[in-house]
């Protein structure tokens, strides 16, 4: 980057920062730190939109656009019910029983044995995806400056720790009103640049029948298969089970709308997101299949993560580098020529279409068979795993296409993701650590000031296991696929813990911790053992908690 763009990047992420911090006052206890009940829906809707939002969204997500195309939008079919039924049912007895976390409800309607159960499930999922949160924005730093990508981890990780601990949860939620924003405005700005970069005899009906012929157009397929990830079947139900249990019971989300002035403004700022999650990830995603059609026409590099193919040529044999980037470049080719030889075709007659669109599919197959064996040779040269890097398409574009100063402003847009949606991971790690376990646990009270410091020292200890997780982040495919998974390897369990809570009230404790127990289990096994879409894990571990639990609570006394 030059020294605008580090300007633009510096003055945009100091500047939202700052004016986080003057916007609100300071927490004077571990109440106000984690819980302000001060903020209006605008700012709920947009903080929670920044939450999910993360740095993965916008490295990520482009590059699973490139590679698959739009499918992906189906996971987030189901959202918009469920942000209907947690506006219904989850907040009115949230704000009822005045609670501080998600996890405080379990104990009021159960016992403290099933408070601990889901605050623990959700430190161990939510701790390991913070882990990959801070990983993604080192993937940015360390191809920009050069640096290791353990350093880099470590030194994202201390910046975001400082910013968490030093504000709680009505700083953190100012600010992410802010890096929302800048986020949308960037979306907008990347995919201009995307469609600018065609070339001029291509439009941008030709560039969608491009993508259309190579399978990137595909947003909704009816098909039922379980282990199709996705599809309109496993979005519509899986996503909603997922979403119920993300946005109904997990504190990182839970935390941004009880911070809200009243129920009004908390179903306000769900439903907010609700209805402008799905366009904003289409948007996304639609940049990568943009993406995707100019490098039709641009030789694309050979492996995207560029610091890997560096390291990978200084250890293996550069004769067989150089043949993969001899074969790299007469494949491309042919691809470029077979796609402007069907935009050419698709004024002629449909003899002619299918025939150039046959042609340009198999130069793609044998394009990607040259990348797949690139790969093969990074992983064998680096003695390391299969390393993948798709991740890496949407940064390298940035660099290589977007003019200077622009540059800093998509980075800052990164920044900004990574930064919001860290702060309010570690926030709300941190406010469970200290609500759910720390302060039941504790025998003797502290005082509202030893709450705080202790409130604090989670957070930043929380940051620190998160570092630590980071660095195992790149043995995961792709990371939002990665980091989705994880959630629903445990968001199913959670969600039937509170289907069970609000709607079947004379089942007891000790009968819904031995289901959840189960569930838990199977839906582990599920994961391990078949190929089951990860999307039905949130069905499965939820049904199967209702189920069982009634189940056991029929032959278990009813004092138990």
């Amino acid at each position: 980057m030059r020294a605008l763009d580090w300007i633009i990047l510096i003055a945009t992420i100091g500047g939202i920062t700052i004016y986080g911090y003057k916007r609100v006052q300071r927490a004077k206890d571990a109440s106000s730190y984690f819980h302000s009940q001060t903020l209006r829906w605008p700012t709920i809707g947009l903080s929670i939109m920044a939450t999910q939002a993360s740095a993965i969204t916008f490295l990520s997500t482009p590059g699973q656009g490139y590679e698959d195309g739009l499918r992906f939008v189906q996971f987030y079919f189901g959202l918009p019910l469920a942000m209907i039924v947690i506006s219904a049912v989850f907040v009115p007895i949230y704000q009822r029983l005045r609670v501080r976390t998600a996890y405080e409800y379990l104990e009021h309607r159960f016992d403290a044995r099933v408070r601990y159960f889901g605050a623990v499930s959700f430190l161990i999922q939510r701790g390991l995806a913070t882990g990959i949160s801070i990983y993604a924005p080192a993937i940015i730093l360390s191809s920009i400056l050069g640096w290791s990508l353990a350093l880099t981890n470590f030194g994202i990780g201390i910046i975001v720790i400082t910013y968490t601990v030093l504000g709680g949860t009505e700083v953190v939620s100012e600010t992410q009103k802010q890096q929302m924003i800048v986020m949308m405005l960037g979306l907008v700005l990347a995919l201009g640049l995307a469609i600018a970069s065609l070339p001029a005899s291509v439009s941008i009906p030709d560039a969608f029948h491009l993508a259309g012929a190579l399978g990137r157009v595909n947003p909704v397929s009816f098909k039922l298969d379980f282990e199709n990830r996705y599809n309109f079947w496993s979005g519509i139900t899986g996503g909603f089970f997922l979403a119920l249990s993300y946005f109904g019971t997990d504190q990182s989300q839970v935390q941004r709308y009880l911070s809200g002035k009243s129920v009004t403004e908390m179903r306000l700022g769900l439903l907010f997101n609700g209805i402008f999650k799905i366009p904003m990830q289409f948007l996304i995603l639609l940049i990568g299949v943009m993406v995707f059609v100019s490098y039709l026409f641009v030789q694309p590099p050979m492996f995207w993560n560029q610091a890997a193919l560096t390291r990978a040529q200084e250890r293996g044999a550069a004769g067989e580098l150089d043949q993969l980037q001899a074969r790299h470049t007469q494949a491309w080719q042919s691809r470029k020529d077979a796609a402007l030889a069907y935009v050419t075709a698709l004024d002629a007659d449909e003899t002619a279409r299918d025939t150039s669109a046959l042609r340009l599919r198999d130069t793609e197959s044998a394009l990607k068979q040259v990348h797949r064996e690139t790969q093969t040779f990074v992983s064998k040269s680096l003695s390391g795993p299969e390393m993948k890097d798709t991740d890496y398409v949407f940064l390298e574009f940035v660099l290589r296409s977007v003019p200077t100063g622009l540059i800093g402003l998509l980075i800052a847009v990164i920044m900004c993701a990574a930064m919001s949606s860290i702060a309010s991971e570690l926030s709300a790690l941190g406010s469970t650590t200290t609500l759910d376990l720390f302060l039941k646990l504790r025998k003797t009270p502290l005082s509202e000031a030893q709450g705080l410091r202790w409130s604090k020292l989670f957070t930043a200890l929380w940051g620190v296991v998160a570092i630590g997780f980071a660095s195992f982040a790149a043995l995961v495919d792709n990371l939002i696929e990665a980091v989705n998974i994880l959630g629903s390897l445990f968001y199913g369990t959670t969600l039937g813990l509170f289907l069970v809570g609000f709607g079947l009230r004379w089942i007891r404790a000790t009968a819904v911790l031995i289901s959840a127990g189960v569930a838990q289990s199977l839906v582990l096994y599920l994961f391990f053992a078949t190929k089951l879409g990860f999307l039905w894990f949130n069905v499965i571990g939820s049904s199967c908690v209702v189920v069982l639990a009634v189940a056991l609570q029929l032959v278990l006394p009813k004092r138990v």
